[in-house]
């Protein structure tokens, strides 16, 4: 008896000791570039030396839209286009909220009021996964938590991120209409003083995607930066929008969509020991 409580306490402080790398998560996506272009850019290639870099990491799909889907609901449920598109479905924004937990999307250009139309100015609803879920739009409390982006900036400053948040940038800012120097560019001005700031929170894991590349191959550039991260690590493991989703799944505690997410291998080999 006595071994066998040995056995699962040990096993407990196992799992309690890798579900802690990081407590809340911040997703910023970019568009449309493929791994070797991204990784050539100055402040991309810059944070490699501060974060973990995923060096075989391929999206889901092409054109755009059934990535963002990938990215939160574990599949991309067939999308094989850009038009919106309304899904009775599951997806992270539900089982945070099941674990008690909190979720906040800032959106570049986004025009507010649970805005459904196609575009917007440089605003794509494509690009705002959340907003393609029924159960997301016929809820006022739920729109709500999808805002315009400079809302990021306050809530940063204020310590008062969500556990699972996302930026988007707009068309040109995410490089889609622009090209990835742009995006590169962008992201500096913008984000440089926060991923270095003395504010930024120790437990805050941000993730630097882009939606796909150019090629079949579909290879993209994916670091992680932050919470518990070794810096100037690299990993040359298979990993895809699911590994993310079951990471942030495992590390918070949420359980699982049961999708392709249920079977992924958890990114475990980029943290600190």
């Amino acid at each position: 008896m006595k071994t066998w409580l040995l056995t699962l306490s040990l096993l407990t402080l196992s799992i309690s000791a890798h579900a802690t790398n990081f407590n809340k998560v911040l997703v910023i996506v970019f568009e449309n570039t493929e791994y070797s272009k991204a990784i050539s850019q100055p402040f991309f290639s810059s944070l490699v030396k501060e974060g973990a870099l995923l060096t075989n990491f391929k999206a889901a799909i092409h054109p755009s839209q059934g990535n963002y889907i990938a990215m939160i609901a574990g599949t991309t449920f067939n999308i094989i286009n850009d038009k919106p598109i309304d899904l009775n479905e599951r997806h992270i924004g539900d089982i945070l909220e099941d674990a008690k937990k909190d979720w906040k999307i800032y959106a570049e250009d986004y025009p507010g009021n649970c805005f459904l139309g196609k575009n917007s100015g440089d605003y794509a609803r494509k690009h705002v996964p959340f907003l393609s879920f029924t159960n997301v739009q016929s809820s006022p409390t739920r729109c709500a938590k999808v805002v315009e982006g400079k809302e990021f900036f306050a809530d940063f400053a204020k310590g008062s991120l969500k556990d699972f948040s996302m930026y988007i940038p707009n068309l040109k800012n995410d490089g889609h209409d622009t090209g990835v120097a742009i995006g590169d560019k962008w992201f500096k001005q913008n984000f440089d003083s926060i991923l270095h700031s003395p504010k930024f929170p120790k437990d805050l894991l941000v993730v630097v995607t882009f939606d796909e590349g150019t090629t079949p191959i579909n290879q993209i550039y994916t670091l992680l930066y932050g919470a518990n991260i070794q810096p100037g690590t690299q990993s040359a493991r298979p990993n895809n929008f699911y590994t993310l989703l079951r990471t942030y799944e495992d590390n918070l505690g949420l359980g699982s969509l049961n999708k392709n997410d249920l079977s992924a291998q958890i990114i475990d080999d980029i943290w600190k020991r």
